[in-house]
């Protein structure tokens, strides 16, 4: 569904449009911000601290380049909040045979199998607990490698990756699927990866679905689920064609994966992979299971065969990145002196956007406006619509001003009410994507609230 424009409301008796100067364009290289800024990823990461999508500090700016977690602000935390509901929804909603898991994202050596410490798992020690010992160097060789394996013990196991965890939940789940193919298993959360040069590990929002099927439709499944993913990640973009999918170079591929796909985003520096698609045969899933093939076989038609494995694994930190990056657009205003003044525009897509509606209060009486802001705060949040209560904030601005904050933090739609709204019930409703400004009375707020619930949840 195309974004809802508050001129759609104008047809209605008793409605009144107030064109805005300001307009939408994407000048010089539409790949991104307006060739004004130097270093256009820079800027997109100040917005992102400045509107409360990133904590400050270079360090989470640094993360959320490099595609790890980082420490997010409010707007930040619903944003991937949002993109983490689509993907599962998109995912476990597409076929009926996809079920949700939940594993450990870490595990103690005591109860850990060997194929725990293996691959999709990365061990971590205490350090300071080591260091800490003072009578260390007093020690002869002998005494120090006891020493030190008595220190480590069984050290903790962070996974890197979700497909040791659906592997081992292979045979539990055959029940669910009568041991019919295909099936899959889907998760979420954090994953741990080593840093760069830092020698310690960092965090990644990851995504996970684990594609059972049967050998002689591997391939198959494969292209399927790579136009899959590849027309959900285009579906909410502002511009579609900055997301690609490329086969994996034969040179680069690893272990028992046969064949692997990416799909890509175009940022200023390169391409990079949002989610790997990779065909990875039968051999881990017989390695989880001791090679034991009589209870890993399902039916294949009339067959009884060893599934093989499809997996799909996305970084949703660095999708963020992607999403915001291809949403900044630039808006534009001419003066009477033919003078261009511009302004940032995060025109996230509507499902996404993490503000919906944001409340603010022009001149008028106080206490009586910022009763009434609430009252429709709590309209909004009651249909499921989340609002932000500018009205709160004690630091005097103009609606221009309000309007620039705004449009930066991707709020779709700005609630200005007065003390013209206290006298005959009129208040302002502004639109991100037209910059049209619609006087509504208060009364007609429950017509907006359903037609943008509708536009929020008609993906």
């Amino acid at each position: 569904m195309s974004p809802l424009h508050l001129g759609h409301f104008g047809t209605r008796t008793g409605r009144r449009l107030i064109t805005s100067p300001w307009r939408i364009t994407c000048r010089g290289n539409t790949q991104g911000p307006a060739p004004g800024d130097r270093d256009p990823v820079a800027a997109l990461l100040q917005l992102g601290v400045d509107r409360h999508y990133v904590a400050p500090g270079q360090t989470h700016s640094e993360l959320l380049r490099r595609g790890m977690s980082c420490s997010y602000g409010p707007l930040g935390r619903e944003l991937r909040s949002n993109l983490l509901e689509q993907w599962w929804s998109s995912v476990t909603r597409s076929r009926t045979t996809v079920f949700g898991i939940s594993t450990l994202h870490a595990c103690g050596g005591g109860g850990g199998s060997s194929a725990k410490q293996g691959a999709g798992f990365r061990r971590v020690v205490d350090v300071e607990r080591i260091v800490g010992e003072r009578d260390l160097e007093q020690l002869s060789k002998e005494q120090l490698v006891h020493k030190l394996q008595l220190l480590l013990g069984e050290p903790t196991a962070l996974r890197t990756n979700f497909l040791q965890g659906a592997l081992e939940q292979y045979i539990p789940s055959l029940e669910l699927v009568n041991r019919r193919l295909p099936f899959g298993l889907a998760e979420t959360g954090q994953c741990f990866q080593p840093s760069d040069g830092a020698g310690c590990l960092d965090e990644a929002t990851q995504t996970s679905l684990v594609w059972f099927c049967s050998p002689r439709t591997s391939s198959q499944w494969l292209d399927h689920w790579t136009r899959q993913r590849l027309r959900w990640w285009r579906k909410f973009a502002l511009r579609p064609s900055h997301f690609s999918s490329s086969d994996v170079p034969e040179k680069e591929l690893w272990g028992p994966v046969s064949r692997g796909v990416n799909i890509l985003y175009s940022f200023p520096w390169g391409q990079e992979a949002l989610e790997t698609l990779c065909s990875r045969g039968d051999t881990e899933l017989l390695q989880a299971h001791k090679g034991v093939r009589a209870k890993l076989q399902c039916r294949d038609g009339r067959k009884l065969v060893v599934p093989h494995v499809i997996s799909v694994t996305g970084n949703v930190d660095r999708g963020m990145m992607a999403y915001m990056y291809n949403s900044l657009q630039q808006l534009t205003k001419e003066d009477n002196k033919q003078r261009l003044f511009h302004r940032k525009v995060l025109k996230l897509h509507p499902v996404l956007a993490p503000i919906k509606v944001a409340l603010d209060m022009g001149r008028g009486a106080t206490v009586e406006l910022r009763q009434v802001c609430e009252g429709l705060l709590q309209e909004f949040l009651a249909v499921g619509i989340s609002a932000w209560p500018g009205y709160v904030e004690t630091t005097p601005s103009s609606i221009e001003q309000l309007n620039n904050k705004y449009d930066e933090m991707g709020v779709l739609f700005t609630v200005v009410v007065s003390d013209n709204t206290l006298e005959s019930g009129l208040l302002q409703v502004r639109s991100r994507d037209t910059t049209i400004r619609e006087v509504m009375h208060i009364s007609e707020v429950k017509h907006f609230l359903a037609r943008l619930r509708s536009l929020v949840l008609d993906t």
